[in-house]
């Protein structure tokens, strides 16, 4: 489990000085983008550009990461723009960090991808910290993009499917808005377009 400590993702973060594209994560923007703004969740966070996305559409976002390094990276984004207001970095552990009860209109995990126990250990956790009315959206990569040509590590552990969270959220708490495995065209390790599948789940919380 060490591999996924603080250490872990400073060292990550620290070895270049970007690590991903900037972009929003393209399943929050075709699953968020009509959402009215409220309070968010960004978990996982990196370098920021969910929780910046979010924060231009007038959410007030707090984004949590395992390391400080992403979380200064993405601060300083953003540190010379008004909507630095409506930002509050914070540095979690995710393995045992358990968010406000009931808190936010929506809370957003795109690709953490831990052991399975872990894992469900944190999602039961984020979905706790869904407010009534509010809005979970978990975001994985499939098992089967380590055949497509992306760069995905051949760890059945660390892959989950769409129904799999459907399947663990109480019916009587939750709606299931989408569970389903979404086909994406991205390039590959080898310059040429791929397809990858995306496992996405949004569900509302309704009490």
């Amino acid at each position: 489990m060490a591999t996924f400590d603080a250490d872990f993702w400073d060292t990550r973060y620290g070895e270049s000085t970007k690590v991903w594209s900037g972009n929003p994560n393209p399943q929050l923007v075709a699953e968020a983008a009509e959402l009215p703004p409220g309070t968010a969740l960004d978990v996982g966070s990196g370098e920021g550009a969910d929780t910046i996305w979010l924060a231009r559409r007038g959410w007030r976002v707090t984004g949590v990461d395992f390391s400080q390094v992403a979380l200064d990276r993405a601060a300083a984004h953003v540190a010379n723009d008004d909507v630095s207001e409506l930002i509050t970095w914070a540095r979690h552990d995710l393995l045992d960090w358990t968010p406000p009860f009931g808190t936010f209109d929506l809370v957003s995990a795109q690709f953490m991808h831990l052991p399975r126990d872990a894992r469900e250990s944190l999602y039961g956790r984020l979905a706790n910290a869904v407010a009534p009315g509010g809005t979970l959206l978990i975001v994985g990569h499939a098992h089967s993009d380590v055949h497509s040509g992306a760069h995905r590590p051949d760890v059945p552990d660390l892959f989950f499917t769409a129904e799999d969270i459907a399947a663990s959220l109480d019916p009587s708490v939750w709606h299931i808005l989408v569970a389903e495995s979404r086909p994406r065209t991205v390039t590959g390790d080898d310059g040429d377009p791929t397809t990858v599948r995306d496992e996405v789940l949004k569900a509302e919380r309704l009490a």
